[in-house]
């Protein structure tokens, strides 16, 4: 049986202390509810936090097995369209900075990924990369691997912004808009 990679660590977009105001159950059965993001997968989670704990936007909470500090437990996965206002705006913000602090592991897709089949390259699936970019990214590529975003932008003449492209695909995969998935789990 094959293991899937879970999340350890997830980051807060959204505390709301009393639940969603559109449940309609009396006070004292609501549950404060966490929407966030995980760090290593970009999951999109639900977390119920311990009784008393008040989480606050980016911060950054344990969720994998054993003793949580806040984390009750996770109600599970959500789609994009149930994230509230506050959680879709901190989203952009939270995106950019995991795909900043995470270069060389999106350099390092760029300097290794390979055909899906004999049609389509798995760079072409990034948002404005196209066959000829794919060709020329993978010739550049042959010379010296790309060290970091800047590197691939000067010497891929043309190539749209590779930061943006990710954060783009990311987006379209937590959108569930596409069957293969290069850097979101399901």
């Amino acid at each position: 049986m094959k293991q899937t990679a879970k999340e350890e660590v997830a980051i807060v977009m959204d505390f709301l202390p009393h639940g969603y105001p559109f449940d309609t159950r009396p006070m004292h059965q609501k549950t404060a509810i966490a929407q966030a993001i995980g760090k290593n997968f970009f999951t999109l989670l639900e977390l119920v936090p311990k009784k008393g704990e008040f989480l606050q936007p980016h911060e950054e909470v344990y969720i994998g097995e054993g003793k949580r500090d806040k984390i009750h437990h996770i109600v599970g996965k959500l789609p994009l369209s149930k994230l509230t206002q506050t959680a879709k705006m901190e989203l952009d913000f939270v995106i950019e900075k995991m795909v900043d602090a995470n270069e060389e592991k999106f350099i390092a897709f760029f300097n290794k990924a390979g055909p899906i089949n004999m049609r389509v390259h798995q760079l072409e699936l990034l948002p404005g990369i196209g066959k000829k970019h794919t060709l020329m990214i993978l010739e550049e590529r042959e010379e010296k691997p790309f060290e970091n975003f800047d590197d691939l932008k000067e010497r891929v003449k043309l190539v749209p912004d590779p930061k943006k492209t990710i954060i783009r695909r990311i987006y379209a995969e937590l959108d569930d808009g596409d069957k293969h998935k290069l850097f979101v789990r399901s």
